[in-house]
This record gives C-alpha cells, sequence and structure tokens, in this order.
C-alpha cells in the first residue's frame, strides 16, 4: 500500500502550459501517464510481492525470522524517512529528471536483491531499493498534475488510483506464482528480478517522454532539512533493529538502550523541526500541520491501521507456508479477497450517503476488529479455516478501507490549500512507518510464540498466528475508540 504527495491544485507548473488531452492530439501525455502508472505499479507490487516470498527466502538462505522481518521491512525503512526529502528534491531538480535517478537506482537495486547471495546482503540491497521508491514515487502525482488539466486530469488521477488498488492484488498473486514455478530453479529470485527489465525499458522511454528541464515555482527554493532528515532516519533505526532482533537476542541491555536513545531521539528531531520552522525554515515535518484539527488523530489512525495490516500479512504467510504447508501461489491466492475487496470499496466509498461518512472509520476499524478475531477463530486447532477463513478475509478487505481512506482523506481535506503538500508528505510517511512497525512489533510476537510453542508444526504456528491476530484485533478496537478519546482532549 503506497501513498504520494500532491493533492489539491499542485505546484505552479514548470514552464509550458499543462495540456488537456485531446484525441488525436499530442500522444505525449499518455505515454508519460503510461510510464509513470507502471513505475508506481511496480513500487506497489514490490511490498506485497515480497511479503508472499519470505517464507522461501527463509528456507533457501536458512535466514532466521528476525532476518525476514528485516527484508520485508528494510524496505519500508528507507522509504518512510525519504519520502518527503525525495519530493523536495523533484521540487527542486526537476520531477522527470529525480523520477528517472530513483528508478534506476530502484531497477539495479532489484538486480543486486535477485542476485544476493544471503540474508544480510538481500537485508542491504532492500534498504537501497526502499531509498530509490521514496526518490522516484513522490515525482508521479506531480507529473500527472503538471501535465494534465480539466477532465483530463480527473481521468489520469483515476487510473492513478487504480493502480494503487490492483497493486495489491496483483502482488500476492504474481508472488506467489513466480515462486511456485520456480523458473530454472531460481526460487524467489525472479520476485526482485522481474523489475529489471521492466525498469529498463522504462528508463529508455522516460528519457524520450518525461520533462528533464529543472524546477521552476516556490518549492524550488525549499530546503532539504538534512539535520531533521539524519535525527528521523536515526530514530527510525534505532526503533527498528531492537525489536527485530531483540526477541532472537533474548533482549540483551542493548535493545533497551536502543529504544531508549530511539525517544531521545524523536523527543530532538521535535524540537529541531519546531525551532526550524519559527525560524522561517523548510522542516521536513511542518508542526503547524500536526496543529490542523483532526491530524493528530488521522496520524494516530493510519499508524494503527497500517501496523494491523502489515502484521497480519506477514504473520499469515509465515503461518499458511511455514506451518500449514502451503504452496506460495495458494498463500498469495488466499489473500486475493482481501486486496479485491479493499481496492474496491477504496474506490467507491466516497459516493456512499454523505450522513455515513464520519462513521466510515470507525466502522473500519471495528470490522478489521472482528475480521482478524476471526481469523484467530478460523485457523484455531492447526486446520486451514474452511470457508469461514474467505469470509473473514473479504471483512478484512473492507475494514481496512474504510478505516484507512476516509481518515486519509478527510485528513488532507481539513488542511489549507498551503499545507496540502506538506500535510500529504506526512501522512504519506506515517503509512510506510505504520506497516515498518507492524512487520516488527506482530513479527517478533509470532516468532516469540512459535519459540516459546516449540516446534513450528500447524497446531503450534496456529497458536502462535492466534495470539498474533488477538494482538491485532486489540489494535484495531483502540482504532475504533480513538476517535472519541482524542476528540474529547
Amino acid at each position: 500500500m503506497t501513498t504520494t504527495f500532491r493533492t489539491g491544485p499542485g505546484p505552479t507548473p514548470a514552464p509550458g502550459p499543462a495540456i488537456s488531452e485531446t484525441p488525436g492530439t499530442d500522444n505525449r501525455p499518455r505515454l508519460l501517464l503510461a510510464l509513470v502508472l507502471t513505475a508506481q505499479f511496480m513500487a506497489v507490487l514490490d511490498v506485497f510481492i515480497v511479503n508472499v516470498a519470505a517464507p522461501t527466502i527463509g528456507s533457501e538462505l536458512h535466514a532466521p525470522g528476525s532476518d525476514l522481518q528485516l527484508v520485508v521491512a528494510g524496505y519500508a525503512i528507507t522509504y518512510s524517512v525519504l519520502l518527503i526529502t525525495g519530493a523536495r528534491l523533484g521540487d527542486r531538480f526537476g520531477h522527470g529528471r529525480v523520477h528517472l535517478v530513483g528508478l534506476a537506482l530502484f531497477t539495479a537495486a532489484s538486480l543486486a536483491c535477485g542476485l544476493a547471495q544471503g540474508s544480510t546482503e538481500l537485508i542491504v540491497f532492500r534498504l537501497v531499493q526502499g531509498a530509490g521508491s521514496a526518490v522516484m514515487i513522490p515525482q508521479v502525482l506531480s507529473l500527472i498534475q503538471r501535465t494534465f488539466t480539466g477532465e483530463a486530469r480527473v481521468r489520469a488521477l483515476g487510473a492513478y488510483s487504480a493502480v494503487l488498488a490492483v497493486g495489491a492484488a496483483a502482488g500476492q498473486t504474481l508472488g506467489g506464482l513466480l515462486v511456485s514455478a520456480d523458473l530454472l530453479g531460481t526460487g524467489w529470485r525472479p520476485v526482485f528480478l522481474v523489475n529489471v527489465p521492466v525498469g529498463a525499458v522504462l528508463l529508455l522511454l522516460g528519457r524520450r517522454v518525461l520533462p528533464l528541464g529543472g524546477a521552476s515555482g516556490p518549492g524550488a527554493a525549499r530546503s532539504l532539512d538534512l539535520p531533521g532528515l539524519v535525527l528521523l532516519g536515526s530514530s527510525v533505526s534505532l526503533l527498528t533493529v531492537p525489536l527485530v532482533l531483540g526477541q532472537e537476542e533474548d533482549w540483551p541491555l542493548w535493545t533497551w538502550l536502543s529504544l531508549a536513545a530511539a525517544v531521545v531521539l524523536f523527543a530532538l528531531f521535535c524540537g529541531y523541526e519546531s525551532r526550524l520552522a519559527r525560524r522561517g525554515g523548510a522542516p521536513l515535518i511542518a508542526p503547524r500541520v500536526l496543529r490542523h484539527p483532526g491530524m493528530g488523530l488521522a496520524v494516530f489512525r493510519i499508524l494503527a491501521v497500517m501496523a494491523v495490516n502489515a502484521g497480519f500479512l506477514f504473520t499469515l504467510t509465515l503461518h499458511l507456508q511455514g506451518g500449514l504447508g502451503h504452496s506460495a501461489l495458494r498463500a498469495g491466492l488466499g489473500f486475493a479477497p482481501t486486496a479485491v475487496v479493499f481496492g474496491v470499496v477504496g474506490l467507491t466509498w466516497r459516493r456512499w450517503p454523505a450522513s455515513w461518512q464520519r462513521a466510515l472509520a470507525p466502522a473500519g476499524f471495528a470490522l478489521t476488529a472482528g475480521s482478524v478475531a476471526g481469523v484467530g477463530l478460523a485457523i484455531r486447532g492447526g486446520g486451514d479455516g474452511g470457508a469461514g477463513l474467505y469470509v473473514a478475509f473479504v471483512g478484512l478487505g473492507v475494514g481496512l478501507a474504510l478505516a484507512f481512506g476516509p481518515t486519509f482523506t478527510g485528513a488532507l481535506a481539513a488542511v489549507r490549500p498551503q499545507d496540502a503538500a506538506d500535510a500529504s508528505g506526512l501522512l504519506a510517511t506515517v503509512t510506510q512507518l505504520g506497516q515498518l512497525i507492524g512487520v516488527a512489533a506482530f513479527g517478533t510476537l509470532f516468532l516469540n510464540r512459535l519459540e516459546s510453542l516449540g516446534a513450528p508444526a500447524a497446531y503450534t504456528s496456529a497458536e502462535a498466528l492466534s495470539a498474533c491476530m488477538w494482538a491485532l484485533a486489540g489494535t484495531a478496537s483502540v482504532g475504533a475508540v480513538s476517535g472519541l478519546v482524542l476528540r474529547r482532549r
């Protein structure tokens, strides 16, 4: 699940008029849209495709559970930390030019991931791959808004939303298909290598289609806030590493010191951002955006829903393939109902009656809580869950879509137009951080419970997963009632 930056009318266009697409005229806008949406699809696909391949990666590379967590979460670490900086690079140096740089980095890192000989190499290259996405993806929506106007822009944004929705479902299915096919005995490697030819073609076409000139407009003068970037990146890393490695290392002193240091550095980051804003600088996260009514609630809810989503996908994948012995393809197809329903609801909830809109997010969290609890009940005892499992999957797709979509959209609608880009950047970063926390926290809970119960047979794996499902249900329940608490405050 990936989000990007620009909302509203967008920044001041680069020299030259925006294009209102007309049939039979210049095809360049269509080619540009196809190119950037293919890149967007590839990045969304990569988040979900690797999740399905994780058990096979662990088996073939003899990687412990903590390494698998870092393979999945490493992408989100650099993506979340560098996302806002990537957007500002586009503002300063030109969105087309920066998009190609990010695409080249993403493609090269995908090749390196596919050729990695050990889990440590793979983790490092996943971090680089996330950095490539953070540079590439913020440019997509900016390029759309600078290229299209009027009805053409509406159609382009509709295609953009469809790519986000379809990418999740396609990632689960394609990941399972590629791993199960075991092309030429390569096992999991095609889930990364599939990006290489696609990325190479996009790079060749991009040099002809994308605008490669410099930037203009007010965004070009914004600084990158490198001190803020270092403080945020350090605090996120100091939080993630002990969460992932603590269980395997039996929680030594350094893990607790690291968690404490993460809190201290995050406090320093908040203080530095506030001082920078008062001096008239361009902080990574503008404090005035956080003070908008409802923004604090939106940040909390997005963290919660994305943590539940990522934790659910990661732990259930480990159970289906490791505990029940399902193939990667069967596991990927099993997740398809959740992803498809998420996409359908995410594209249609705005058309529902206006009187429902305020209740959608709390109802989504409540449905999510009930659905993950239903998954825990369906798989208890080591069975495959039967039809009840797929009913819970569908309910989860609806719940996640309602918890996320109205929250994200409502928060952006409440901010002033001049703060829209900063607010969108903040919420996009929070989205990735939520996924990172979900994999680290709930993945650790699953692996810790599995180890305490004994060998990863179907029954013990089901017991470990059941504990995670109840923890996920509790987190979603907190999201459901959070509005009552935070609005009152």
